[in-house]
């Protein structure tokens, strides 16, 4: 009998999800993002990742806002997610980061728990770890890119391996007729106003996004 390979992978929406020894397939999310709807494109991500074989885990990261702030933006109501404490990242060989943009950067709930690992980053314990990220807009020119790019530099301080799709998903990367989210950054999808639902394309690429993840993170698992 082979010895299973254990990998832990932690996805974030808002979020994050978690790798470990288990046979199981990755469901799909059935929660998207506050305040940027419908991050179901990046479901997509988690099924591949049966190939290292991958039990999931999700978590959220802290809110910042009052439950009255919440209500007057018309928030939707949180999942069921368990909230994660910046320690628990200690538990993951790699990360796939995703979030909602707010002028074309991460959130500011996102930014603040990032801002709670300055322990982690002194003793540099994340450095090495890669890590990935997948995204959703209100619209086309809503930070499909400059929310990965301002979001990299969280990673670097950290010592983390940056791991962008590139041009791997196909031809699908360039279509041209039809709306369509993601960049060579990673997957994603635009929310509109609220009621647009994620492309065949886009969870397409979203799903190619965690197979190529969970690729590189097995590699990187063995050879360390």
């Amino acid at each position: 009998m082979s010895t299973m390979l254990a990998i832990s992978t932690f996805f974030f929406q808002y979020f994050f999800y978690k790798l470990q020894n288990s046979r199981s397939t990755w469901s799909q999310l059935q929660q998207g993002p506050p305040s940027s709807s419908h991050c179901k494109s990046h479901s997509g991500c988690r099924a591949p990742l049966t190939s290292i074989n991958g039990n999931e885990s999700l978590h959220c990261v802290p809110e910042t806002l009052s439950e009255e702030v919440l209500g007057k933006m018309g928030a939707p109501p949180k999942g069921d997610a368990p909230v994660i404490k910046a320690s628990g990242l200690l538990e993951a060989d790699g990360f796939i980061f995703g979030f909602p943009t707010r002028f074309g950067m991460m959130p500011a709930q996102f930014k603040a728990f990032l801002d709670s690992t300055g322990g982690l980053w002194r003793t540099q314990q994340l450095a090495g770890k890669p890590a990935a990220l997948f995204f959703s807009t209100g619209t086309q020119g809503g930070g499909q890119e400059t929310t990965a790019l301002t979001a990299i530099t969280q990673l670097v301080h950290h010592g983390m391996i940056f791991v962008p799709t590139g041009y791997t998903g196909g031809a699908g990367m360039s279509e041209l007729e039809m709306v369509r989210g993601g960049s060579p950054y990673g997957a994603g999808t635009f929310a509109g106003d609220g009621s647009r639902q994620p492309s065949e394309l886009e969870l397409k690429l979203a799903f190619h996004q965690g197979q190529y993840f969970a690729g590189l993170a097995k590699k990187f698992r063995t050879s360390a």
